[in-house]
């Protein structure tokens, strides 16, 4: 380390201590030339997260972004907004490679809303997934309402049932 004073290229280590909870180390260092003291603070620079867009743009990882999208899908929902930012500012650390697609990203936040809520679900896959009809949009909440272990024919069924119950309330035999 290059003394701020004098220039000269060695200095002493006097003290090392941790600092600021561990993540960085503060050194007390005294230059051999002048005889005067300075202190240096050593921390780890980790590289960002990249985010590729659909685009092929590529831009830094920004968890309040993340957050922000998630908060309006949960808006009026029984959601503790904690949970919510855990999962935002905790996200970067669950990723192992340097980039990341935004698909990526909205696939794994999805996941996290439909075990947590399933309103909080629907409403960040209509804007995630773009509906682009009510039929896109019905069609989900049904996948998100059927039952894990119900087998393809027994679903099969269970539309069918409702399409049929949906005739005769139009036919209003019902």
């Amino acid at each position: 380390m290059n003394c701020p004073f004098c220039g000269n290229p060695d200095s002493r280590v006097l003290d090392s201590r941790p600092s600021d909870e561990g993540s960085v180390i503060r050194r007390r260092r005294e230059c051999p030339a002048c005889k005067r003291r300075f202190t240096t603070y050593e921390r780890a620079q980790v590289e960002p997260l990249l985010v590729i867009k659909r685009s092929g743009r590529k831009e830094t990882f920004d968890p309040n972004k993340l957050l922000r999208g998630l908060s309006l899908a949960a808006q009026k929902r029984p959601i503790d907004p904690e949970v919510l930012q855990e999962f935002a500012f905790g996200f970067e650390d669950t990723v192992k490679e340097m980039e990341i697609t935004s698909e990526e990203i909205g696939l794994r936040s999805l996941a996290f809303l439909k075990e947590l809520d399933p309103v909080a679900y629907i409403r960040f896959a209509s804007v995630y997934r773009e509906f682009d009809s009510l039929e896109n949009f019905i069609e989900e909440v049904r996948k998100l309402d059927r039952k894990p272990g119900k087998g393809k024919k027994a679903q099969k069924m269970e539309e069918e049932d409702e399409l049929n119950l949906a005739d005769e309330v139009k036919l209003g035999t019902v």
